[in-house]
């Protein structure tokens, strides 16, 4: 352990995938993130750790080194990405007898996620001096805001940005997490579930969804990116479907759309800290649910090791049974996890949503994550007009999967 008497000296510098990998994901696995602790990033199975920003439009990865006794050593980490979102609303000026349109505002937007200090060296400064080098980074292309999403009973990251950084708590929306069980669930015949190309895909979402905080103008994008499993959409049985063009000039009275991006293929997760008889009483559920599926018992997944997670997003519809079809939109995005062999499904959504209690989800697993941003060159504290962070929450939050 470094001596806190000694000032250490502590080079930031971009991330080498060449040189540091390794070491990168040994402070990583030394790491516990998440709610609690208890939901921890598992890193040493699937590659470059810089693949979880790759997906952005523009992204960076910086390491902290110092030595320690006597040899240079990574000691922190930090990842960061700028994309273009939608942070409010503005009005057409119409036509004679036409109504105003609402037209999305875009702002470039940074997102700083996985930092990570070891336990070794923390309370030296090392966090804040990344954090300070992204911020800079940020700066240098463009960015006008920055934001970070972290647990709010996280006091040491909430204490670093919220009272060393700058960043004030902006949103507080609800991850809802599900197991995926052995068998599948059911989904109603009220409905028909169609696939979406990602040209249809793509025009619902900007026709319905651009002026949705925190929608990314790149949706193109993000539904084109090989992680994306494919966009859903939930219409009455006997709709006909004709394509984006006739969907929008005439929807059905209710209708519900998702979209499934596998993280699978990016990290792992893996629930820390179980005892031998909680895990047995999972490994009992899951036997009981494998041999017994017509039961439809509830079962928890090998959690306690490694496993994938698929990110529901886009979730949105319209139609006073709109949050049914939502639920039937979840039924298939369980059964496609379990094709995919993984733990667990999981959405995130506004905490006005109505979707919060439509979306099946375990409490156990699920939390509320905290969203805390900052102004970056000028500073509109006064909370003159547009300025972002003075604005009202909207009734949902468009999630990007690639920040997850």
């Amino acid at each position: 352990m470094a001596d806190e008497g000694v000032m250490a000296v502590v080079m930031i510098r971009e991330y080498d995938a060449k040189t540091d990998r390794e070491r990168v994901e040994q402070v990583e696995s030394s790491c516990e993130v998440g709610p609690n602790g208890e939901l921890s990033l598992y890193t040493d199975l699937l590659g470059d750790p810089i693949c979880r920003v790759r997906n952005s439009p523009a992204y960076l990865m910086l390491v902290a080194e110092m030595v320690v006794n006597g040899t240079l050593e990574i000691v922190g980490m930090i990842r960061g990405c700028i994309k273009t979102v939608t942070c409010g609303t503005k009005y057409s000026r119409p036509k004679s007898g036409d109504p105003p349109k609402p037209l999305p505002v875009f702002t470039k937007l940074a997102y700083i996620l996985g930092l990570r200090v070891s336990p070794f060296h923390r309370r030296m400064g090392i966090g804040l001096k990344l954090v300070k080098r992204m911020e800079e980074w940020f700066g240098d292309n463009g960015a006008e805001y920055s934001y970070i999403a972290t647990d709010d009973a996280n006091v040491a990251s909430v204490g670093l940005f919220t009272g060393k950084c700058g960043y004030s708590k902006f949103r507080s929306p609800s991850v809802l997490v599900h197991p995926v069980f052995a068998h599948r669930l059911p989904i109603s015949n009220r409905v028909t579930i169609l696939k979406l190309t990602p040209f249809d895909a793509e025009s619902i979402y900007r026709h319905r969804f651009s002026t949705t905080e925190f929608f990314p103008r790149d949706i193109d994008s993000v539904l084109n990116n090989h992680l994306n499993l494919g966009t859903f959409m939930a219409v009455p049985r006997g709709y006909i479907w004709g394509g984006a063009d006739k969907f929008l000039s005439g929807p059905p009275d209710n209708w519900a759309i998702m979209s499934v991006w596998n993280c699978k293929d990016v990290f792992k997760l893996e629930v820390k800290g179980a005892s031998k008889l909680r895990k047995g009483f999972a490994k009992t559920t899951r036997i009981l649910d494998r041999v017994f599926p017509f039961l439809r018992l509830p079962s928890l997944p090998k959690i306690f090791s490694p496993f994938g997670l698929h990110m529901l997003y886009g979730l949105g519809g319209s139609g006073s049974l709109y949050t049914k079809f939502a639920k039937d939109l979840f039924g298939l995005a369980h059964n496609i996890a379990k094709e995919c062999k993984c733990g667990v499904v999981a959405t995130e959504v506004s905490s006005e949503d109505p979707l919060k209690l439509a979306i099946p989800h375990w409490k156990v697993l699920s939390f509320t994550d905290l969203w805390c941003i900052k102004r970056l060159g000028e500073d509109y504290s006064d909370g003159s007009v547009g300025d972002w962070r003075k604005s009202q929450p909207g009734l949902s939050i468009f999630v990007d999967p690639r920040e997850f």
